[in-house]
């Protein structure tokens, strides 16, 4: 398992080091997590890594294609391994989770804009925003329970 995200560093070209290998890793076991739950879930493998080597590693991986970057309206930025497929994302209102859907009409069909403008359009970003399944199932606060957290 190590010795393939050892070659896809290699293939972009990156060194391979241990906190490189930690984090995808880590985000081949848990897609569209934070920052935070990268470093616990580093720390956990490597435990004197530093915040700011997680940081440095997941902008190099990043800006290398191996990792993608997300950050629906209002949330927190999240990572995630699955890379260049346009493929989208489903945000549940109540507890944020996150979950990945194929583009609707097949191959990548929102990259053609009804007007680009002069652009030359790579990545198009579609959030559906919903409410999943477990949230679905709970009963919904009180109404008492509602006003009180908006005042």
């Amino acid at each position: 398992m190590t010795a393939d995200l050892e070659a896809e560093l290699r293939a972009v070209p990156l060194r391979v080091t241990r906190p490189r290998v930690a984090v995808l890793s880590a985000l081949r076991r848990h897609p569209h997590v934070d920052t935070d739950t990268v470093i616990a879930l580093v720390r956990a493998e490597l435990p004197t890594v530093s915040h700011q080597a997680v940081y440095d590693v997941l902008r190099a991986l990043t800006d290398a294609g191996l990792v993608r970057r997300i950050q629906p309206a209002g949330a927190t930025a999240r990572y995630e391994r699955r890379v260049g497929d346009n493929h989208h994302h489903l945000v549940c209102r109540r507890c944020g989770a996150i979950a990945d859907v194929d583009c609707a009409a097949g191959e990548a069909p929102c990259l053609t804009a009804s007007d680009d403008h002069g652009f030359v359009v790579d990545e198009a970003e579609v959030v559906y925003w919903g409410t999943c399944p477990d949230c679905a199932t709970e009963r919904p606060l009180p109404q008492s329970a509602r006003s009180e957290g908006s005042t």
